[in-house]
């Protein structure tokens, strides 16, 4: 049974991650830390759980890995940089591994791809990211993945198309594409990225109602991790989503056969012909 230790404990995510882990009979835990724990208590655990603030994330992922932890960072403000820097880390500690995943909701993953497919047909695209006033950080991980993947999908055409960002209204650019962040009461977290084309625009949207939605991507992380080295970032990393876009029943390309025409109708058209 592995052992796991919650930093953060105290907060929303933290005492679901708590909940889920005593409820589990795969997991064991082992320690929780508040704000005022020594953060050395985490390493009686053999996976650490961050689900602190972006001010300390950082801190608590280096005492962990550099004492041969393994870590699920649930903590948002993790940019490609602190990732980077991460990265180099975790290489100078063997067997060193770290999951860091935006959100853990298999919805939001789901619509962030399929956003990706989207970006290689449009280009203009904003993000619109809400969550509830009590968040402190802006823009979302979320967002922030979401554009970064954004960008990757669009290797071949380049960054979106976005007028007017010298205005401060008009968002804060993250891989080129503009991001708005709303922080409202009585929002649980919601996205939207929408793209414009001619005569049309293209909303892809996700909204969480409950906490429960994380649960499924927080055992599927905490199964990760226990036998993951190195960094992987984001749940779709750990879902076979390539494999699902791969047998969606998308229309084939056409050949250059003309096609076959069948005269005969349908049981359903004949049955229906038959009556009148």
């Amino acid at each position: 049974m592995t052992s796991v230790a919650v930093v953060g404990a105290s907060g929303r995510l933290g005492s679901l991650t708590c909940s889920l882990i005593e409820a589990s009979d795969d997991f064991t835990l082992v320690a929780r830390l508040g704000s005022r724990s020594d953060p050395r208590e985490m390493l009686a655990a053999d996976v650490v759980v961050d689900m602190t603030v972006p001010a300390v994330s950082q801190a608590i992922v280096d005492l962990a890995v550099s004492n041969g932890r393994k870590v699920l960072v649930g903590t948002s403000g993790w940019t490609g940089d602190r990732i980077a820097a991460l990265r180099r880390t975790v290489d100078a500690h063997p067997g060193a591994g770290v999951v860091i995943i935006p959100n853990f909701s298999l919805g939001s993953v789901v619509a962030t791809a399929l956003a990706t497919v989207a970006a290689q047909f449009f280009d203009a695209a904003e993000i619109i990211e809400t969550h509830g006033a009590r968040k402190v950080d802006s823009p979302s991980g979320t967002a922030v993945r979401t554009a970064e993947l954004l960008l990757r999908a669009r290797a071949e055409r380049g960054p979106v198309e976005a007028p007017h960002t010298d205005q401060r209204a008009r968002g804060q650019q993250v891989a080129s594409i503009p991001v708005h962040s709303l922080r409202l009461p009585g929002v649980e977290a919601r996205q939207e990225v929408i793209f414009g084309g001619t005569g049309e625009t293209v909303t892809i949207r996700h909204d969480t109602s409950s906490q429960a939605s994380y649960e499924a991507g927080i055992l599927r992380s905490l199964e990760a991790v226990a036998t993951t080295t190195g960094v992987v970032v984001g749940l779709d990393a750990l879902l076979d989503l390539r494999a699902a876009f791969d047998a969606a029943p998308l229309a084939e390309r056409a050949s250059d056969e003309p096609p076959v025409i069948d005269d005969v109708p349908s049981g359903q058209a004949a049955s229906a012909t038959s009556t009148r």
